[in-house]
């Protein structure tokens, strides 16, 4: 299998300084002798240097699946799936309405990263635009391979803006390369940089074949980008033209049948096997469009790997989880019990909502929400495991209870928040060739599969009110998942695609991003929701985005954590601030604030053309 991460003396070629040093000095011999300078002169000027390039653009976005504090859980916790579980400090994003302003602290784990996405976004447009720039300029290089070149640049550098318009709303654009400074950036309108991609990707999509290494970008994650642009533009029937030749190309298809390295296991299913770590690029699974690269031993890979066994499972193994008998019950580490290794040490950062434990689920043969085998678990499947208390409890080795026989809670700080919770196993359990006990160790991460591109038509089919069409491509997930299929005349919504969104991209898809997606879609149209409708004329004061998290989640706007800090969340957060240090720094341009945050009191209309 080639890597495409392969070259080990790839930087950020196009972010290179070239130090020049005199000295008076005249022993030449002391003089530095660099091996090579990593510059656009001498790094674009073949077919490798171009793919580099691009691989330096894949490492850019990888990080949002990876590390500490890893960005996918802001994501998460700005949506109706998981809140911000840290409840031993003040700082987190639980309180929305008061932590989540333009000068805060937005880029930290221990707070949000939502600066991290602003960040990462624009240095990888800044990548793709030096690409997309000096490409057409080299001679030497066949046409149909740099066209191959181009569309793959073109996609890295939509994918970003797609992002960011659906994280930040109107943005100031770049799309040529800058090479010196510039402080006059202007702030375009979201529908403006959408329909620029839009044909972007549509070239792109042209010139790209559908065959490819696994982790390269290829025709179908070119034509999954085209999908959700096209639907944020209203564009359902270009949507499901696109959606339906990513589907229809015979390249790709649904996993259904057990394969890997566990296939042989007659406790698991096709769900478990999907999400091994060793399953994600082998030839067997036809439902990668495009994945991240993350290999233990590769000098590429994160330093401290997914850590998703940390981030998202309970803080179980904490003494205040107490026996029936008022022991401390819970301990880390290799004991005889080593629930450190089969599930993590986890310190409970993205909690799940009840309504992704409980209400989201409507089959109880989801493999998915299986608790036979394993896929699923609960508290309640662990065992006691403080050997302190080996010979003077009963209960040593007996299963976990919230209560005892009396109903007296048994956490003795009474947090359930951080402490005690459901969640998807299978999602999250990569073993840990770091640490022990493990917290998540290196794995690739799927970016998109083709089981969300059967969601994107079937949302596509919905708003065009296709609804047996819709319900047929939502089946073809479900039933893949174990489910009984849902009748071709059933009601369904957009809170229905949501929900099976929820069910099958958990911790993979970035929620708010979509969320806010969905919600200028059902402002611009005459869809509604639970009975109302919307209008972009009032989007940051009044939008789906904010009645659904709050219809759906058990946290915003209704409890205090053991802190007694508010979970709180306003309709303005459909959309995140921008930070105001990239505002401050613009002196010669205008970038709005977005509305609900302190500065735009400031804003210009926004531009409806983009100027270079």
């Amino acid at each position: 299998m080639k890597n495409i991460f392969k070259n080990k003396k790839i930087a950020f070629a196009t972010t290179a300084l070239l130090l020049t040093v005199s000295t008076s000095c005249k022993d030449t011999w002391l003089d530095p002798k660099p091996l090579s300078f990593f510059t656009p002169e001498n790094t674009f000027v073949n077919e490798a240097g171009f793919k580099s390039a691009l691989a330096s653009c894949a490492a850019n976005l990888k990080g949002e699946w990876y590390e500490d504090g890893t960005p996918i859980i802001t994501e998460l916790l700005f949506s109706e799936m998981a809140v911000e579980g840290t409840t031993d400090k003040f700082g987190p994003a639980v309180d929305l309405n008061v932590l989540i302003t333009p000068d805060a602290n937005l880029n930290s784990g221990d707070f949000n990263r939502i600066g991290w996405y602003w960040e990462r976004h624009w240095i990888g447009i800044r990548l793709a635009n030096t690409i997309i720039e000096r490409l057409p300029t080299i001679t030497t290089i066949k046409e149909d391979v740099k066209n191959s070149l181009l569309g793959k640049a073109y996609f890295y550098r939509s994918y970003h803006y797609y992002r960011l318009v659906h994280q930040f709303g109107d943005i100031p654009t770049s799309f040529k390369e800058i090479t010196s400074p510039k402080l006059d950036f202007q702030t375009v309108k979201r529908e403006v940089i959408l329909t620029r991609i839009k044909a972007d990707l549509e070239l792109a999509f042209k010139n790209t074949s559908f065959a490819g290494d696994k982790g390269d970008v290829n025709k179908g994650s070119i034509g999954h980008l085209l999908t959700k642009v096209n639907l944020s533009l209203g564009l359902y029937d270009d949507a499901i033209a696109i959606a339906d030749q990513v589907i229809n190309s015979g390249t790709y298809k649904l996993v259904t049948n057990r394969f890997g390295v566990d296939a042989g296991n007659p406790i698991k299913n096709v769900t478990w096997d999907l999400h091994r770590p060793a399953n994600k690029f082998v030839a067997a699974n036809t439902e990668v469009l495009f994945s991240v690269t993350d290999r233990f031993g590769l000098t590429s890979a994160n330093a401290n790997g997914t850590t998703t066994m940390r981030q998202a499972v309970p803080f179980y193994s904490n003494s205040v989880i107490l026996t029936p008998d008022g022991r401390p019950g819970m301990v880390p580490g290799q004991v005889e019990f080593d629930l450190g290794t089969k599930f993590g040490r986890g310190i409970g950062r993205c909690r799940p909502t009840n309504y992704s434990q409980y209400g989201v689920w409507d089959d109880a043969k989801d493999y998915r929400h299986d608790t036979k085998s394993g896929n699923w678990m609960r508290m309640e499947d662990l065992v006691y495991n403080n050997t302190a208390i080996k010979s003077t409890s009963p209960f040593y080795g007996k299963p976990l209870q919230l209560r005892d026989a009396a109903g007296k809670l048994l956490i003795s700080n009474g947090d359930t928040i951080r402490n005690w919770y459901n969640w998807p196993h299978y999602k999250l359990y990569i073993e840990d060739q770091i640490r022990i006990p493990w917290q998540g160790g290196n794995s690739d991460w799927y970016v998109y599969r083709l089981a969300e591109t059967y969601l994107l038509r079937a949302e596509a089919h919905w708003f065009k009110g296709n609804n047996a069409l819709a319900i047929a491509d939502l089946n073809a997930v479900r039933v893949r998942a174990g489910c009984s299929p849902y009748p071709a005349n059933k009601t369904i919504d957009i809170g229905t695609i949501l929900d099976e969104r929820g069910r099958e991209l958990y911790y993979e898809e970035p929620r708010k991003t979509e969320l806010t997606r969905i919600a200028y879609q059902m402002a611009k149209g005459t869809k509604s929701y639970n009975g109302k409708t919307y209008s972009a004329a009032n989007f940051s004061a009044n939008n789906f985005f904010y009645d659904r998290v709050v219809e759906k989640s058990n946290f915003y706007n209704k409890v205090k954590n053991i802190r007694g800090d508010s979970y709180t969340i306003s309709p303005y957060h459909v959309l995140w601030p921008i930070p105001r240090p990239a505002i401050l720094a613009n002196s010669l341009g205008q970038i709005n604030q977005n509305l609900g945050y302190a500065g735009s009191e400031t804003n210009k209309p926004a531009l409806d053309k983009i100027i270079e």
